[in-house]
């Protein structure tokens, strides 16, 4: 058995340029041997990448990305890993914050007519190609229109916190979240931890100790946007709370493509760490 995997990854469902079944092919052919798809709160790409895994012979876990409320500059996203994908109650709070990001689109694309710049939403619509609408969608519009240079130019001048076109998002509680992904059978592991910008270890561990308080699982070691101390204080940081210590790309394709599955700058990420989270969701399962 190949021994890495990728557990943070994104499709067309969301942000990602691949559809589910292609991204899963790529994972096949990047030799890793698991991985999880973690949309941006949804799991509409869940059922079409898991039928593709099990042909090619890759373990699968059924996963979202939640957006948490947070106070800036920061912001908390949370993994929900081994969600049923047909419980009622993530259906409730998928639908609530793709309607939220309906209207935050809406808005973005007012700001930026009034500024003369003319996006209109079926555009936006046509973009996404059916998937969750984001601003990577938007952000693509505006490089192809010559707006703007690249997606990062795009976020940096309009739709990134401070740019000028930003609006807030809708979000859930931390609390909220982590009992949704509970009671849907999964764990819940706190992403990108190097996003919360907290100024010092001392601040962040208060962070994630509140998040384990709560019923925090794990904590996303492992990122593309990690150093190598960070990844070492957060490895510890979860050793001593007994929190799983896992990993992901955050891989989206085209619009990042300095991302590349199954590594996270000069780590790849163990088969141990998917098998951890995997025995996780049996004790949690009846």
């Amino acid at each position: 058995m190949n021994t890495f995997v990728d557990l943070h990854m994104h499709s067309t469902a969301s942000d990602g340029s691949l559809p589910p079944e292609e991204l899963v092919r790529q994972v096949k052919l990047a030799g890793l041997s698991a991985m999880a798809l973690t949309d941006h709160d949804t799991v509409a790409g869940c059922a079409l990448a898991a039928a593709t895994a099990a042909a090619e012979g890759l373990d699968f876990l059924p996963g979202i990305e939640i957006s948490c409320e947070f106070p800036r500059p920061g912001t908390m996203h949370l993994l929900g890993y081994g969600v049923d994908i047909h419980s009622p109650a993530l259906h409730e709070l998928t639908r609530r914050l793709i309607a939220g990001r309906t209207g935050r689109n809406a808005r973005m694309i007012e700001l930026l007519q009034s500024a003369g710049i003319d996006v209109t939403e079926e555009e936006l619509l046509a973009e996404a190609g059916g998937g969750t609408v984001g601003r990577p969608h938007l952000a693509a519009i505006l490089v192809r229109r010559g707006f703007v240079s690249s997606v990062r130019e795009a976020f940096n001048l309009y739709l990134g916190q401070g740019g000028r076109f930003y609006v807030d998002k809708e979000t859930t509680t931390s609390r909220q979240a982590i009992a949704m992904i509970h009671s849907a059978g999964g764990v819940a592991v706190l992403a990108h931890p190097c996003q919360l910008r907290r100024e010092n270890h001392a601040q962040l561990m208060t962070v994630i100790k509140s998040l384990a308080d709560q019923g925090l699982d794990g904590i996303e070691v492992i990122h593309s946007d990690h150093r190598e101390s960070l990844i070492d204080h957060l490895s510890d940081l979860a050793r001593r709370l007994g929190l799983l210590a896992t990993g992901g790309s955050d891989f989206h394709g085209s619009s990042k493509p300095y991302i590349t599955l199954g590594r996270a700058g000069r780590r790849r990420i163990p088969r141990e760490v998917f098998d951890a989270v995997r025995q996780r969701i049996a004790k949690r399962r009846p």
